[in-house]
């Protein structure tokens, strides 16, 4: 009973370090497990959460559109938050309504939006199930090369090319949008390979 105790104790040890750590969001749809250490009115300093011995990052608050927190908070930042009270002031009275949409309404949005208008997978998807239907093996080299890749500009489809100029409408547009290819292309893969399947069992038994 004590030997199955102790892995038990280890695995919650473990459970609680990784529930522990702070994930920033940058702009750029990276994320970073990280432990925030300060953030103040321009910057957010952090040490990697894999090393936590390590240097200290500094990054402009510009930079960093979501911190969420291990007790389940989060805390957005908007895309002027970091900028001069001044050049605020003279953006408020120019920017367009969506420029004054927070960081993350910004990239619902968008993701929104990839749901909605999105289909500049079916070339993509077309090309799998046919490859796969030939040959599922043949057809596994296009589905990883094109489930991997970022839709390119001009097959994003969005309803506004304008709303595509806000780092934060575009990353939730672009990783949506990515994911819905993904899952087409791999969706039409297990098409081809079940097809194949079914052939030779009904081969088999003929």
């Amino acid at each position: 009973m004590k030997k199955a105790t102790v892995p038990f104790f280890i695995f919650f040890l473990l459970l609680q370090l990784v529930q522990a750590q702070d994930i920033i969001t940058k702009r750029t749809g990276e994320k970073v497990e990280a432990k925030v250490l300060e953030i103040s009115t321009l910057e957010v300093k952090y040490k990697l959460f894999t090393n936590l011995e390590g240097p200290t990052y500094v990054v402009p608050k510009s930079e960093i559109m979501l911190i969420q927190y291990p007790d389940n908070t989060s805390e957005t930042f908007e895309l002027n938050e970091a900028a001069p009270v001044v050049a605020l002031a003279s953006a408020d009275a120019e920017a367009p309504a969506a420029s004054k949409a927070t960081a993350l309404q910004l990239y619902n949005q968008g993701q929104t939006d990839a749901i909605t208008y999105y289909d500049g997978y079916k070339s993509a998807g077309t090309a799998v199930l046919i490859t796969s239907l030939l040959s599922p093996v043949l057809g596994l080299a296009p589905a990883i090369g094109t489930s991997v890749t970022t839709p390119k500009q001009q097959n994003l489809d969005a309803p506004d090319s304008s709303l595509l100029q806000q780092p934060d409408y575009a990353s939730g547009y672009r990783k949506k949008a990515r994911k819905i290819k993904a899952g087409k292309v791999w969706t039409n893969w297990a098409i081809g390979l079940g097809t194949n399947v079914v052939l030779i069992l009904l081969l088999n038994n003929s």
